[in-house]
């Protein structure tokens, strides 16, 4: 069993236990966190407590997770488009409409299906074998993610994560002209006091920070490259709703309709850099625009919209 501890700082004091947890422990999930609340493995100066709990300054939380066992979801061939594999991970190029972790409805046709037959040293965590996820895509983003192949990889690579020293950065087409060349939103994010399936900009929400560089205009669209400063649960999406100018093809978080026939947001992972967990070189990736991005950018052209 690995014990992991964590020690509040003052800018954290008055969060619920679960969300701290949710948002600390990169590579494990909201409901692995309330699993190991309710089962008496997370202890708060040495007492359970519940996941409503609200921390506070000086707190000493150790959280205890017990070691993976197999789960019995289904390994299935798929094809994987991997740009990067070594001893300890793997880095893939995502495509659009993929979902990455099974769950009700899609127990099978995942990322996760697909790297249980693709790789068969894997990293657990919190007591099931979770295939090295170590940082998420949303279904209908498309483009690059590390996989861990064995614990101490998982471990170090969700470290970086929390020291923002994994750089992550997309491109997206977003509605309207954004005039500024680059600019920063700083906004927190927490879930929607009106939609608790979605996530919104709310005072209470936790610090998320996108920087963006503006890389074409058209008439009524803009071309942007965002970087992740953190990594929040739909940030790109809702930080760019937030400023009035959602990502085109989110239905979610922008218009319920749109004159381009596409299956989720032009969102696309085009850039991951981070450090080896073993050797400590700097590895970087680039992905190009995907087809259905190129399609888009092809339309606007031609319609001078």
């Amino acid at each position: 069993m690995e014990t992991r501890d964590v020690v509040i700082e003052g800018s954290h004091e008055g969060e619920r236990l679960d969300r701290f947890l949710a948002e600390t422990l990169c590579d494990v999930s909201r409901s692995q966190v309330k699993n190991l609340i309710d089962e008496g493995l997370v202890l708060v100066g040495g007492r359970p407590q519940k996941p409503g709990y609200r921390i506070r300054k000086g707190d000493i939380i150790q959280v205890r997770i017990p070691a993976a066992r197999e789960t019995g979801l289904v390994a299935q061939e798929m094809p994987l488009n991997i740009v990067y594999e070594d001893r300890d991970l793997v880095v893939i190029d995502k495509p659009q409409g993929l979902v990455v972790h099974p769950a009700h409805g899609h127990w099978e046709g995942t990322l996760v299906n697909a790297l249980l037959y693709r790789v068969k040293d894997l990293s657990g965590i919190n007591g099931e074998l979770r295939p090295g996820i170590v940082h998420r895509l949303d279904k209908d983003t498309s483009g690059l993610m590390v996989v861990a192949k064995n614990d101490q990889a998982h471990r170090d690579l969700a470290d970086q994560i929390k020291a923002r020293k994994i750089r992550r950065e997309y491109v997206a087409v977003v509605h309207g002209v954004i005039r500024e060349n680059s600019g920063t939103i700083d906004a927190p994010i927490g879930r929607s006091p009106s939609d608790r399936k979605k996530m919104a900009v709310v005072r209470e929400g936790r610090p998320a920070v996108t920087h963006y560089t503006v890389l074409r205009r058209y008439r009524d669209y803009t071309l942007v490259r965002a970087r992740l400063e953190t990594g929040r649960t739909h940030q790109i999406r809702v930080h760019f709703a937030y400023i009035r100018h959602p990502v085109v093809g989110d239905q979610v978080y922008g218009p319920s309709r749109s004159r381009f026939e596409l299956k989720g947001q032009a969102l696309h992972a085009c850039y991951l850099a981070f450090y080896h967990p073993t050797t400590k070189e700097l590895l970087e990736f680039d992905s190009p625009f995907p087809p259905y991005v190129q399609e888009l950018l092809r339309q606007l052209e031609k319609s001078g919209a």
